[in-house]
């Protein structure tokens, strides 16, 4: 309790720009927090999707392969099921190739969407810290030209300590969201690495299926 009190107490001191800071900090975490939930959620579904998946590309399957990914809304199965609904009726793998990376442009998107916000959200944490700082200092010196000369020495530097409680509660914010949004690029880069490994096996798989097809 005693600790919920010093941060209300810090956060007051600090002036009014302490609370658009705040609720910055509220807005990018809760992205963030829906951004970890569903990236999560994407790379468990598409690890299990393609557990099931690649034992049937391996032994040919493709019939049951394409009835399974047809039916999953997962992304590991809209790539795979744009390949399987070609493989056969097209033979040049580059055709089947561009069609897989088309679905992959349609999904990317959807995998970064919202995640900058975090990144501008940390940056107008920094902006607002700093902004509310100088606006402090403005207000203390414009009060300590009006004070008494012996008291002018102390004003002042309690003025100032006030006012930099704005940049140290905006980067305290910043920080720590910046690293969220690394850690979010990051998730996202690997899922879209696993569908690009994912496409590049499944296109192996068709291309040795059309050979042995062609030598038959």
């Amino acid at each position: 309790m005693e600790l919920f009190y010093s941060i209300i107490g810090f956060i007051d001191s600090g002036g009014i720009f302490m609370y658009p800071i705040l609720l910055v900090f509220a807005v990018g975490a809760a992205i963030a927090g829906e951004r970890f939930i569903t990236l999560g959620l994407v790379t468990n579904k598409n690890k299990s999707v393609w557990e099931k998946v690649q034992p049937l590309l391996s032994n040919g399957e493709f019939d049951q392969a394409r009835e399974m990914t047809s039916k999953d809304e997962s992304t590991i199965a809209q790539v795979l099921n744009m390949g399987l609904s070609l493989q056969g009726a097209v033979r040049r793998r580059e055709d089947i190739e561009i069609a897989m990376e088309e679905s992959m442009m349609e999904i990317v998107p959807r995998l970064e969407k919202r995640t900058h916000y975090v990144a501008l959200a940390s940056s107008i944490a920094t902006l607002l810290g700093l902004l509310g700082t100088i606006m402090g200092l403005i207000q203390a010196f414009t009060a300590v030209a009006n004070a008494n000369p012996a008291e002018k020495a102390d004003l002042l530097s309690a003025s100032i300590s006030v006012a930099m409680n704005t940049t140290a509660f905006g980067l305290m914010v910043a920080i720590p969201l910046l690293i969220v949004h690394a850690v979010l690029t990051s998730k996202t880069g690997d899922i879209v690495d696993s569908l690009e490994m994912a496409t590049v096996k499944a296109l192996n798989v068709f291309s040795r299926r059309a050979m042995r097809t062609a030598e038959a």
